[in-house]
């Protein structure tokens, strides 16, 4: 039997639904409408954003939270450089991700067509592979070749450009089939060397984190340093790469650090950092660790060689994927000779992670260290729980304990934005659980339309924006450089319980502490999900710090 004849268009979508996809994220544009009208006839949820940037903010979380590549589809020129800040993000949190383009016909390139860019150079340097598809009968090679290179070694984005005729052209080509993924395995002599120097370690700290994890390998981890009895810190917004109420875990090594974790990582004297890029946020711009000779000794164990001794010169380089490095490490043990030692390490850190869990009472309306005390309680025990980027974001990064079925999904990219899109695409991806979106008021705003996306989409959400009426981040570096001259960073802002209401959704102001609950019992039981707006003080501006304190040290 001859193969049927189909566009570049269907051919495409064919690609991706043998590939298991099934949702996607994007803005329509006329130089991708052969794919929206192949996506017609596919069992495919195209997700309709309001603007790009959150469309590729979707894409990067969904790769972030499922470990299958996020889809994203955008139009040429502006469409792609508005999706861009969403590459950036996947690839600084080392998740899979998809970002095709549509692109002017092949013909036309070069001439400075209407919204035309070279992709190959706009997004070499954010990507991991930039590429485009001038003919049709490459699709299911260059398809499969993206979601190889988008789950290989460190995950990461992929954009691929589509032209415009190349979509309409027709092809005799098949569609690609089901691609399996190879992870690096484990050097056994390497393996040894790795257990020898934890055995003769006295403080060894494992720090773990990066893409690529399932839940395997998660327990693996967890179940190694439990029974080994060795301190584990999560990389900067990977809290969720271990149980937090593991004896065994003592807080995360992020921006915002707690001083025990900084204290932690220069008291060891062997640090195994477990498919982390020992990068700006966990390494407090690497003042913590010298470089790229530490006096800490370092195992680096990552999926991608082109990490290890990127910025360390490691004493131990281990080029093993983390599912298959925590399964062996789990069928191992270590010496006792230093388990006092190992123990004693743990009880103190431990016992300072806990402490910092409950930060001091507020002077605000309302008391965020009152409101996290309550969502600890409330909050389901497979809740979702994203943030953008903003002082705020320490609160559900520092006084948040993650259960074992809890996620995080936040941008160590630093992305303001990206929590509402990354709330969407987890309310798609598990219709069924509970997803708790964190905004502060400039954040919430640089994407507050997709609300409208969140209602259409069915993705139904808690949102709670907490108003200080300031970028309160920029604020923060302003009161402490420049103290008493504020410029740019006061912000009039809307009435979001009322914004939240005219997209269809509850909306709630909660103006002081007692209110919260009363408020949240509602919102988790609104039809469309639900907007709840604190009024919080500026003044306090982080759980650790005021600006006044700020201001004074100025």
């Amino acid at each position: 039997m001859s193969p049927s004849s189909r566009t570049g268009g269907e051919l495409l979508v064919e690609c991706l639904s043998n590939l298991g996809v099934t949702t996607s994220f994007g803005v329509p544009g006329e130089s991708y409408l052969a794919v929206l009208d192949a996506l017609y006839d596919a069992d495919i949820k195209f997700t309709l954003c309001r603007h790009e940037s959150a469309a590729g903010f979707a894409a990067a979380a969904w790769g972030k939270l499922t470990g299958s590549p996020g889809i994203g589809f955008v139009t040429r020129g502006p469409g792609a450089t508005n999706a861009s800040i969403g590459v950036h993000t996947a690839m600084q949190d080392s998740s899979p991700m998809i970002l095709f383009i549509g692109q002017v016909g092949v013909n036309d390139k070069g001439r400075e067509a209407f919204q035309e860019v070279d992709y190959r150079a706009f997004f070499t340097p954010l990507a991991k592979w930039a590429t485009e598809i001038d003919n049709p009968d490459r699709i299911p090679e260059i398809i499969s070749r993206a979601w190889h290179i988008a789950l290989s070694g460190r995950p990461g984005p992929v954009v691929v450009a589509l032209p415009e005729d190349m979509l309409t052209t027709s092809t005799y080509s098949e569609p690609c089939q089901r691609v399996t993924i190879a992870e690096a395995g484990v050097d056994t002599g390497v393996l040894e060397q790795a257990l020898e120097m934890l055995s003769a370690a006295e403080n060894p700290l494992i720090i773990a984190g990066g893409g690529g994890w399932n839940a395997a390998g998660k327990k693996a981890l967890q179940s190694f340093a439990e029974s080994q009895n060795i301190a584990v810190s999560a990389a900067f917004r990977y809290h969720d790469v271990i149980d937090n109420h593991s004896p065994v875990y003592i807080g995360d090594a992020g921006v915002g650090m707690a001083p025990h974790i900084s204290a932690a990582m220069r008291e060891a004297d062997v640090i195994l950092a477990l498919n982390i890029r020992l990068g700006e946020g966990t390494t407090q711009a690497w003042t913590l660790l010298d470089v790229p000779y530490a006096k800490q000794k370092i195992i680096h164990v990552h999926a991608s060689d082109l990490e290890i001794g990127k910025i360390y010169h490691p004493a131990l380089s281990v080029h093993a994927g983390p599912n298959q490095f925590a399964m062996e490490l789990a069928s191992q043990s270590v010496s006792d000779a230093k388990l006092s030692a190992r123990k004693a390490f743990i009880k103190k850190n431990r016992e300072a992670y806990i402490a910092s869990l409950r930060p001091a009472a507020q002077d605000s309306p309302v008391d965020m260290s009152a409101i996290m005390a309550i969502l600890q309680d409330k909050l389901d025990e497979d809740a979702i729980l994203t943030n953008g980027a903003g002082n705020f974001a320490l609160w559900p990064n520092k006084a948040f304990c993650f259960g074992p079925r809890q996620r995080l999904l936040a941008p160590q990219s630093g992305a303001m934005g990206y929590g509402l899109p990354a709330a969407i695409a987890a309310g798609v991806a598990h219709p069924g659980r509970q997803v708790v979106c964190f905004a502060g008021d400039g954040d919430i705003q640089m994407c507050i339309a997709e609300l409208g996306t969140a209602v259409q989409a069915g993705a139904k959400l808690l949102i709670i924006v907490l108003n200080n009426g300031s970028y309160g981040t920029i604020r923060m570096h302003q009161e402490r450089d420049y103290p008493d001259r504020i410029s740019g960073t006061n912000l009039y802002n809307p009435d979001f319980a009322a914004v939240a209401q005219a997209y269809g959704m509850a909306g709630f102001t909660v103006a002081k502490t007692d209110a919260f609950e009363a408020a949240f019992d509602r919102a988790v039981t609104a039809e469309n999900g639900a907007v709840i707006e604190l009024d919080i003080n500026v003044d306090a501006i982080t759980p650790r710090t005021t600006l006044t304190k700020l201001r004074k040290k100025g």
